[in-house]
């Protein structure tokens, strides 16, 4: 067992000095041919893979760092999108005990998947994140996943803006939170919502038990969204007209 677990160590070792190296290589190296790409990519996906699952916050921390590298370079597979359904589900769902304690509870590491998740942009991430905010309970990760849920977009079943306005609902009815509330008028506005619990649930933020900022940002919300919504029916009846 001692032997196995030295060995594991070298190999995240040797990835973490490996990794640096391949996205050097494949900056300076402008001609590199679609093979070539493709095993790079295979290798990068592998160790960032193996790091995530070691045990020590450091080296989750050291993937996360090589995620966001891998997508700025244009990774955007469904390894890494995996990955960080991984680390941002860590303590939560992927639970690891000892004696009886949580070892594996690190809300940094979720939070930070949070983030790269919406930077990955993809559907699948969204439902990844959508999945972090029915089971987290961390106030610091729900509002990094709520900021990922509006910076990918509004999704054609509504199921973002569900999301939101459930988890609104759970914190504004024991909690309130205010950075939580500010994300959420966020994603509301960029969903451009026509959602009747997402407009009710700017009523209350507008009205309740938050930051006067917080109140006045929902009211610009609700005239954003009105506006907007009036002017959509406009441009569609002019469609109409020109038919």
């Amino acid at each position: 067992m001692k032997k196995m677990i030295q060995v594991k160590r070298f190999f995240l070792a040797v990835g973490a000095l490996l990794i640096p190296a391949l996205y050097a290589a494949g900056q300076n190296n402008t001609e590199m041919s679609v093979e070539e790409s493709f095993l790079q990519e295979s290798v990068d996906n592998m160790i960032i893979r193996e790091q995530s699952r070691a045990d020590s916050r450091e080296m989750k921390e050291l993937a996360l760092q090589y995620i966001g590298d891998a997508i700025e370079s244009g990774n955007t597979s469904d390894e890494i999108r995996q990955t960080l359904e991984y680390l941002g589900l860590e303590g939560v769902l992927n639970r690891a005990n000892e004696n009886g304690r949580l070892v594996n509870n690190f809300p940094d590491v979720r939070w930070q998947a949070a983030e790269y998740l919406g930077k990955l942009g993809t559907p699948e991430a969204r439902d990844t994140l959508i999945k972090m905010v029915y089971y987290d309970n961390e106030p610091a990760v729900l509002v990094s996943a709520v900021e990922a849920l509006a910076t990918i977009g509004s999704d054609p079943d509504g199921k973002a803006a569900e999301t939101i306005t459930w988890i609104m609902r759970k914190f504004d009815n024991t909690n309130p939170d205010n950075r939580l509330a500010w994300r959420a008028i966020d994603a509301y506005v960029k969903f451009g919502t026509k959602d009747y619990n997402a407009i009710q649930m700017l009523i209350r933020i507008s009205e309740g038990p938050y930051l006067r900022p917080v109140q006045e940002k929902a009211k610009r919300a609700l005239t954003e969204i009105r506006k907007a919504q009036a002017q959509a029916k406009q441009e569609e009846q002019q469609q109409q007209q020109r038919r």
